[in-house]
C-alpha cells in the first residue's frame, strides 16, 4: 500500500491542488465582497435574488475549501471585510453600476470560475478534490444558464456580431 491508496482524504495534496484550492478561495472571497457591493446597486428584483444566491453559494464553497486547506495544514488567504448594506437611492445615479453591467460582470466571473474549476479538476489526483471542483463547475454552469436566460429576457445581452449570411454557392 502506497501513500496514494485508500481514502483520498488521507492522501497528501500536491502543490497544484494546494495552489488551485488556495487561489480559488482567495478569488471567491473577493467575488463575494464584490457581489455584496453589487447588491447595493441592483434595482431589478430577479437580479437581486440571483446575486443573493451567488453570495450564498460562494460562502458554501469557501467553507468547503477552508476545511480542506485547514485539514491539510495550509494557511488561508486574507478575506476582505463584509460589505455594508446601502440604499440604492443613496448612491448617485452617475456613480451606480446599472443592472446590465452587473449581469455582464457576473457572467464573466461565472465563465472564469468554470475555467478555474476545470483546471483544478484536470490536475487533481485526489478524487475528493477533483469531485469538489466538479460540483462547483456544475453549479456555475447552472448559474450561467440561469443568468443568460435572464439577460435575454430583460434585453441586457449584447451579442457579438451575428453571422446570418447564407453561404455563396460556387458555380
Amino acid at each position: 500500500m502506497g501513500v496514494m491508496s485508500g481514502n483520498p482524504a488521507n492522501e497528501p495534496m500536491h502543490y497544484g491542488e494546494v495552489f488551485a484550492a488556495w487561489s480559488y478561495l482567495a478569488a471567491s472571497k473577493g467575488k463575494v465582497a464584490g457581489y455584496q457591493t453589487m447588491l447595493n446597486h441592483t434595482g431589478d428584483e430577479d437580479l437581486r435574488n440571483f446575486i443573493e444566491d451567488m453570495i450564498k453559494t460562494g460562502k458554501q464553497e469557501e467553507e468547503q475549501i477552508e476545511r480542506l486547506l485547514k485539514e491539510n495544514g495550509v494557511g488561508l488567504p486574507p478575506a476582505p471585510p463584509e460589505r455594508p448594506v446601502a440604499n440604492l437611492e443613496s448612491i448617485p445615479v452617475g456613480a451606480r453600476f446599472n443592472d446590465p453591467e452587473i449581469a455582464a460582470s457576473i457572467a464573466r466571473d461565472i465563465t472564469t470560475g468554470m475555467v478555474a474549476c476545470s483546471q483544478a479538476m484536470g490536475q487533481s489526483i485526489r478524487e475528493d478534490i477533483g469531485m469538489m471542483f466538479g460540483q462547483f463547475h456544475a453549479k456555475r454552469a447552472m448559474s450561467g444558464a440561469t443568468l443568460l436566460r435572464m439577460q435575454k429576457e430583460k434585453g441586457w445581452l449584447v451579442p457579438p456580431p451575428l453571422h446570418i449570411q447564407e453561404p455563396v454557392e460556387a458555380h
